[in-house]
């Protein structure tokens, strides 16, 4: 399995989540709505999910092993901290 392509959507206010992210997967399927979150131990990703009748959350689509889960998240915070980076290279600088 390849990723082979990552999209990253700044989330414009303030909070725990930063973005959402849709990859695509040997060019040939999407997975969207996989959110990047602060938390207490720095950034991970959160598959997509849906609140179930019960009221908790399941996820939608998810990796079946950690290691195919690290490598997701790998490559999609490694997209995350480019995204901010080109971000903040081309935020105009303001006069003092």
């Amino acid at each position: 399995m390849n990723i082979t392509d990552v999209r990253v959507r700044k989330v414009a206010k303030e909070g725990k989540m930063k973005a959402v992210v849709s990859i695509t997967i040997d060019d040939e399927f999407v997975v969207h709505d996989i959110k990047v979150i602060e938390g207490e131990k720095g950034l991970f990703i959160a598959m997509p999910s849906r609140r179930a009748l019960d009221g908790e959350y399941r996820d939608i689509a998810h990796p079946i092993n950690s290691a195919t889960r690290e490598g997701i998240q790998r490559i999609i915070l490694e997209k995350y901290e480019e995204v901010m980076q080109i971000e903040e290279n081309d935020r105009p600088v303001e006069a003092e």
